[in-house]
């Protein structure tokens, strides 16, 4: 079994120096903490895989594609393979669960 504590999820994410955590990997799925600071810049781009976001903590708003939301703890986002989409407006410290399906990255090298 593969088991985790989110307090230890944060202190490797934090200590990695990076925004991203991935810290479960199979063929077919990945999941990782992402997390962004209050007034921050969410960097990222498109994913060649489809993706969920669950917010654990924070309050920003999210756009996807044409689509702009609040989100906050609880808040739950999906988001096709290769839609626009970043979080902005970030209010409070945001704590995100990420799951990429299949793995993040898989379906990249297939495609290049």
């Amino acid at each position: 079994m593969d088991a985790f504590e989110l307090a230890d999820l944060r202190a490797t994410r934090l200590a990695s120096g990076r925004r991203y955590l991935e810290f479960l990997r199979s063929e077919d799925l990945s999941v990782g903490l992402y997390e962004l600071p209050a007034r921050g810049i969410d960097p990222q781009g498109p994913h060649t895989e489809d993706e969920v976001y669950y917010v654990i903590e924070g309050r920003a708003m999210i756009s996807v594609g044409d689509e702009e939301r609040a989100v906050g703890p609880g808040s739950v986002v999906f988001v096709s393979a290769g839609v626009v989409h970043r979080f902005h407006d970030i209010d409070e410290d945001l704590v995100i669960l990420v799951a990429f399906g299949p793995a993040e990255g898989s379906l990249a090298a297939s495609s290049s």
